[in-house]
């Protein structure tokens, strides 16, 4: 019964989103304040509906109940309790209903949080919302339905693939989602207004903390993937240039020139035009990732589904989305404006640099990714284009960008001067210039790539340090908290978000300049010496998991005859589906990772003899993450700000005085 109420609750949900997508927009069109307020509750319901649908998937799940083809084809009754519930989102359906459980969510915290927006507004972003669920309720029930039963029941499910029996499946996708689906909510407000004819400060103020939102849980997700990728695959990449990966990237860079056009919309009513662009952008880059990763036109370890007729499903429902939506911008553009002037030196126009070039970059990994397709769709052959590529086109395009990044936030509005920039950033350029010059040497070799990546980095950091001590002395409170707390949390999180990019290159830099790889064969009890320290095999012992069997290496590291760790690679052997996963040890430092993953046995005595081990040594690789973290961060701290504050105080205030009114 359970599958049963839980498909019922997909088809009912279908229905409540076309009630939610249809007549609050006929409502707003003849300002019929009725029909404008089936908004609210239609897109709760839908939410409600939607979470049903995933309960009841994900009780299947657990329970193992092997009627249900999805679990019987992605879990296992041995599988581990969290395994067996992230298996939820663990196949093409899973993940598909995980996907309408946060587009439900967001349009659920719109009508929520949305009680301060013009009801004409609120009602057409919650329809567009309820527009886009309907397509993906629709390709469920039609292509993809997850509660399919199986007759006769098997006795045993098959596994989860054994390479996502992993502690990120839990969280890395639910995280990815939560960015990928928050950008529907820009992209509603976007509609909305093309629709309306209206986007001024106003509007960009309402819609900025979601996208922000949305780009922080985004960021998170990349970084919690790269982790996982980092050590699951056995190779030490933390970033492979995949082209799932760069599905969920491309948002990523659409979403972060979304973010400071916004800025610049609110603050001087500028770049309108171009913000809303932006908006339908991320929000379509995000489907065709959906496109890319369900459609069977990948082979890679992200890709889930391999039937072409649902890729051909995604790809109609990706032409009507983000044709239409580009026809509506074609025709109403012009009626939201440009927005004001600036000068060609101001921080409208180091803004307005930013977002070119990220554009352009977002352009160059877009026609890396898809020009193979289409090279391969035509017949014409397939070529690969690899890591060589980006790395050549991608960096060089960051380079300035980054450079705009200490200079943006210190330039005036509307009109700056450049001698009167030089002098707040001339002791930032000193800083970086000598750290640029000077900190390769303290990594033993000095490296012109390396040398550049961390003058970008400390010119981030030490110009970003400058803005906010130019700022302290500049305002006019006394004491140090005082002049803290005169600075809104929206700056604090540009800050912090800004200090995470500076802590990337870093990272970056440093892993690509001086990271080493070893393949060696050693024989119990050798030993061998890469990066200045000695790694000592101890050779390998069974062991027993819940659900697999493995065999545990032990290497010992040590430092002029100090112990600095024992590591503990793993091979091991999934008992339901006999696949095997090579789990790699690290120990993780400030200054750096050892890395060691074990490969195959080489000699006739097999597991007892030498083994063929991989060793890496990865400086500086946690400052990747920790970047990522501190950006997420920034992001979080924005949406604090006393502005959103403000306006969900209000709707609080609003239901406590309603409840209180309801009781007398």
């Amino acid at each position: 019964m359970i599958p049963e109420l839980g498909h019922f609750a997909l088809i009912v949900a279908l229905l409540v989103a076309i009630v939610q997508g249809v007549v609050p927009m006929i409502g707003a069109a003849r300002r019929d304040s009725a029909l404008m307020a089936v908004a609210v509750p239609a897109a709760r319901a839908q939410f409600a509906l939607v979470a049903l649908a995933f309960g009841c998937l994900a009780w299947s799940f657990v329970t193992s109940d092997f009627s249900v083809q999805n679990v019987a084809v992605n879990s296992n009754s041995h599988l581990p309790l969290q395994y067996r519930f992230a298996a939820t989102w663990g196949s093409h359906e899973g993940s598909l209903l995980l996907w309408a459980l946060m587009l439900g969510g967001w349009g659920f915290a719109v009508s929520v949080f949305s009680r301060n927006l013009p009801q004409v507004l609120r009602a057409r972003v919650l329809a567009v919302m309820g527009l886009v669920a309907i397509g993906f309720l629709l390709f469920m029930l039609a292509a993809s339905d997850p509660f399919l039963r199986l007759v006769p029941v098997p006795p045993e499910g098959r596994d989860l693939n054994a390479l996502l029996q992993d502690p990120g499946m839990v969280v890395h996708p639910p995280m990815l989602y939560m960015g990928y689906v928050g950008f529907s909510v820009a992209f509603a407000f976007a509609i909305a207004a093309l629709i309306g004819g209206k986007l001024d400060a106003s509007w960009a103020r309402w819609s900025r903390p979601w996208t922000t939102v949305a780009w922080s849980f985004l960021t998170i997700g990349i970084a919690l993937g790269s982790i996982w990728s980092y050590y699951t695959l056995g190779w030490g990449g933390w970033w492979f240039w995949d082209p799932v990966e760069n599905a969920s990237f491309m948002p990523w860079l659409a979403g972060t020139a979304l973010i400071h056009s916004l800025a610049v919309t609110e603050k001087r009513g500028a770049f309108r035009s171009w913000t809303v662009l932006l908006a339908i952008l991320a929000f379509s880059l995000s489907l065709i990732g959906t496109f890319l990763v369900r459609s069977g036109v990948l082979t890679s370890v992200h890709a889930f589904a391999t039937d072409p007729a649902r890729g051909t499903f995604i790809l109609g429902f990706l032409a009507i989305v983000i044709g239409g939506s580009l026809t509506l911008y074609a025709f109403r553009a012009g009626a939201v404006g440009a927005g004001g002037d600036f000068a060609p030196v101001s921080r409208e126009s180091m803004l307005l640099g930013n977002n070119i070039l990220l554009v352009i970059a977002l352009a160059s990994v877009l026609l890396g990714t898809l020009y193979p397709l289409f090279i391969d769709a035509l017949k014409l052959g397939k070529i690969s284009v690899g890591p060589p590529y980006f790395d050549s086109v991608f960096y060089p395009l960051m380079a300035p960008m980054i450079f705009l990044m200490g200079v943006g936030p210190i330039a005036s509005w509307r009109k700056a001067r450049i001698p009167d920039l030089w002098t707040r950033l001339r002791w930032a350029a000193y800083v970086a210039a000598a750290t640029g010059v000077l900190a390769p040497f303290a990594m033993g070799r000095w490296k012109p790539l390396v040398a550049l990546g961390l003058l970008l980095a400390a010119w981030v950091a030490a110009a970003t340090a400058s803005a906010l001590l130019q700022r302290l002395r500049a305002a006019p409170q006394r004491g140090i908290v005082a002049k803290m707390r005169a600075n809104s949390p929206a700056w604090y999180g540009m800050l912090l978000a800004h200090l995470g990019v500076a802590a990337f290159i870093v990272g970056v830099t440093l892993v690509k300049g001086y990271e080493v790889e070893r393949d060696v064969r050693l024989d119990v009890g050798q030993g061998v010496e890469v990066g200045g320290d000695t790694y000592t095999f101890r050779g390998i012992v069974p062991q027993a998991g819940p659900n697999y069997d493995a065999l545990v290496g032990t290497v010992e590291v040590t430092r002029e005859g100090r112990h600095v760790a024992t590591l503990k690679p793993q091979k091991r052997t999934y008992r339901a589906s006999g696949e095997v996963m090579t789990e790699a040890s690290i120990q993780s430092g400030i200054l750096g990772d050892h890395y060691v993953s074990l490969g195959e046995p080489v000699t006739a005595q097999g597991t007892s003899g030498a083994w063929a081990v991989r060793i890496y040594v990865k400086p500086f690789v946690d400052w990747i993450w920790f970047g990522c973290l501190l950006m997420a961060l920034g992001g979080f701290t924005a949406i604090a700000d006393r502005r959103y504050r403000l306006a969900l105080r209000h709707k609080f205030a609003g239901v406590l005085g309603a409840a209180a009114r309801g009781a007398t």
